[in-house]
């Protein structure tokens, strides 16, 4: 005779924010299949922004009940909702509503980040007849969704196997998202293969390691795997040799070296606004899931881990303070600075205490913040063409894309964004307000007082050192004094230069090209101006914030 079924309890308002934004996506696919194809942006867009802020108030509504319980186990421990879960999806859920504004922010001329038609090959016919049509690639939307419900549960996750689902349903739709390019095609696709490509090997190493760590315990659980860890098995060399796969499929994610080889060419190569939510997000989450691994499934083993994640951390410091040193490319050395700043909250993961999380969480809030804003300002100075628009549109930008003219106000057309330095010259003389608050994100970067860069790197240092790890925090503060010389060499080029396309060519010719910020639809400055807002928050009132990330800094087993 057949036991009676049971129906599990489901608390499914723990699960709100993921639901909201995973149902988003699902709700953005039927639209790409019914509505009208001239229609679709609006309802995207409106979509997006809706679930998103949905997610954040309904993470705030979670606190209370987090506070006072401790936090709530569901469907079986595969979801935890405790303090850290809600502070990570908060932020999560943030970032992604200011990343959307600049993802769906357009031109005048009616032209935003991504292709027309994803399957055409660059230079072809094919996407020549789609850019006439003026269609647009508003499939980007539920992508955006499906790659936040990931990063939403990744930090949440109670069990390995729910943790590698979260990491696949983060990352494929941004394997896509990051080809999507409209302009520099071929480098944009090759940078989705090469993402593709090592994210597999990655996936594939974690899966292993859970695999090992399965069979160490039996179990996928991790306060289970974490009992297991305790007791005498003759297993030791699965549980470490899998914990170091787990560790490995993780900090991968973080763009942490030697993980980090995909980091600079798929933030050149990516649509900027999807490079800046990628940042932000990707690396929120990452930590988030690497925080709870390792206090709550590893602290056993801290001393057969502790000497690896020394030297990950040490050199993710170095090799992404020195790289970001000798790149001429804006968004090459934004990538290796979020390499470094890997290295930085590291140190916070490493210190094994309270205090590490607390400031982990604050240093992810502020990096977050400064991140997105930078890669907002970033898309949208680009280089114009002095030539007449007519030449200018026949040429084009040389790898099958068009020029596009941004209005007939403009003396020349819009070639496409100026990611070199040297373009960055004069910029404060040019547009002040542009250059002064792309300096603010740059000094937050540094780590300069007064900015929430600056509490970050107090948090996350003061931790190392009352964990025990001042070694760590004494590189970390002489990698960051090394970092603000490339931060201060951008200030200078903008504020002292004389702006770029001004002077002749070296043999008397004209310049054919000055830098220019275009005027777009105000999007991506409202996601600029509160990303500054939250910096000087954060830099000159941290207070209600370190109190709640100390609150929050507390795992359920």
């Amino acid at each position: 005779m057949n036991a009676a079924f049971t129906a599990p309890e489901i608390a499914w308002a723990q699960l709100t924010p993921i639901i909201l934004v995973l149902g988003a996506g699902v709700i953005g696919v039927l639209v790409e299949a019914f509505a009208p194809r001239q229609h679709r942006r609006v309802i995207q867009l409106a979509i997006a922004l809706l679930a998103t802020a949905g997610a954040l108030v309904a993470a705030a509504l979670l606190w209370a009940d987090v506070r006072d319980t401790g936090g709530t186990v569901v469907l079986g421990g595969s979801v935890i909702v405790d303090g850290p879960t809600v502070v990570m999806q908060g932020t999560i859920a943030i970032l992604a509503l200011l990343s959307i504004l600049v993802v769906a922010d357009r031109t005048r001329g009616g032209e935003d980040a991504f292709a027309p038609q994803a399957s055409a090959i660059p230079g072809s016919d094919y996407e020549e007849v789609a850019l006439r049509k003026g269609l647009q690639q508003t499939e980007v939307y539920p992508l955006l969704m499906f790659a936040t419900g990931g990063m939403l549960i990744f930090p949440a996750t109670g069990d390995l196997l729910t943790l590698f689902v979260a990491l696949e349903v983060l990352s494929l739709p941004l394997y896509l998202l990051t080809g999507l390019a409209r302009r520099r095609r071929l480098l944009s696709q090759e940078a989705s293969m090469k993402y593709f490509l090592l994210g597999s090997f990655a996936s594939a190493l974690l899966l292993f390691g859970i695999a090992l760590l399965y069979g160490f315990s039996g179990s996928l659980r991790y306060a289970e795997i974490a009992a297991a860890t305790q007791t005498v098995t003759g297993l030791d060399g699965l549980l470490i040799v899998g914990s170091v796969l787990v560790l490995v499929g993780l900090l991968f994610k973080v763009g942490a070296v030697p993980f980090q080889q995909w980091t600079p060419d798929v933030y050149q190569g990516a649509p900027t606004p999807i490079t800046g939510f990628m940042a932000a997000g990707t690396k929120i989450a990452a930590f988030g899931a690497l925080l709870r691994v390792f206090y709550v499934v590893m602290p056993g083993l801290e001393w057969d881990l502790e000497v690896g994640m020394w030297a990950v951390a040490i050199l993710t410091m170095v090799v992404g303070t020195i790289a970001a040193l000798v790149q001429t490319d804006m968004k090459r050395m934004l990538a290796y600075s979020s390499i470094a700043h890997a290295g930085f909250v590291l140190t916070g993961v490493i210190a094994l205490n309270a205090e590490g999380i607390a400031g982990v969480m604050f240093y992810l809030i502020a990096y977050g913040a400064a991140t997105v804003g930078a890669f907002g300002i970033v898309s949208l100075v680009r280089e114009r063409s002095v030539a007449p628009v007519a030449v200018a549109v026949a040429a084009g930008d040389g790898d099958g894309s068009e020029a596009t003219v941004d209005g007939a106000a403009d003396s020349g057309v819009v070639i496409g964004e100026a990611t070199h330095l040297s373009q960055w010259a004069g910029l404060g003389r040019t547009h002040p307000w542009t250059a002064l608050t792309f300096t603010l994100f740059l000094l937050s970067f540094a780590g300069i007082p007064l900015t929430a860069g600056f509490m970050g790197k107090f948090t996350v240092f003061s931790a190392a050192v009352a964990g025990g790890a001042w070694p760590l925090a004494l590189i970390g503060v002489l990698a960051s004094a090394a970092a603000v010389f490339f931060y201060v060499r951008i200030i200078v080029l903008m504020f002292f230069t004389a702006p770029a396309g001004s002077e002749e060519a070296a043999d008397g010719t004209p310049a054919t090209s000055t830098t220019t910020v275009v005027s777009a639809q105000g999007l991506t400055a409202v996601a600029v101006a509160a990303c500054a807002v939250i910096t000087i928050a954060l830099g000159v009132a941290p207070s209600p914030v370190l109190d709640l990330v100390a609150e929050a800094a507390k795992f359920i087993p």
